[in-house]
């Protein structure tokens, strides 16, 4: 096996190979209480839904077209606002996704900036959705 593939390996936490890798919460929701999405200048897009039930976010799921990094993060801010109320979903930031990822290196940050503000993005639409609930029913993007 290839040493530069050995080390990727023994170089990243088990939480960050299991975001990088596991593919439960992706997948669009139709519907979504709240959805964003941004693309960044390389074209790696991150697409984040959100479904609210009792003043909680009670679905959170996520699309991306980006690199495992990308993948890894995106699928870390749908984990850390699911169960969230809107206040504590607004106060994740890209440095609880590097914590919570372990072992992002620092030239990949910048996929945990991508995904906290396509996070946001989800919460000001569904902040939007809520003044204007018939508004989810229609394509938003």
């Amino acid at each position: 096996m290839d040493e530069k593939i050995l080390n990727f390996w023994a170089q990243h936490s088990e939480r960050f190979l299991e975001m990088a890798l596991s593919n439960k919460k992706r997948e669009v929701l139709l519907h979504p209480d709240g959805y964003g999405t941004l693309t960044r200048e390389c074209g790696d897009t991150v697409e984040i839904y959100l479904g609210l039930r009792n003043g909680r976010i009670h679905h959170a799921s996520f699309q991306t077209n980006g690199c495992l990094y990308a993948v890894a993060c995106a699928n870390s801010a749908v984990h850390l606002v699911s169960g969230k109320t809107l206040q504590e979903a607004w106060a994740i930031t890209p440095q609880h996704i590097m914590d919570y990822l372990e072992t992002l290196p620092p030239e990949e940050e910048h996929c945990a900036e991508l995904a906290v503000r396509a996070l946001q993005a989800a919460l000001k639409d569904l902040h939007d959705t809520q003044k204007q609930p018939w508004k989810k029913f229609y394509p938003r993007k």
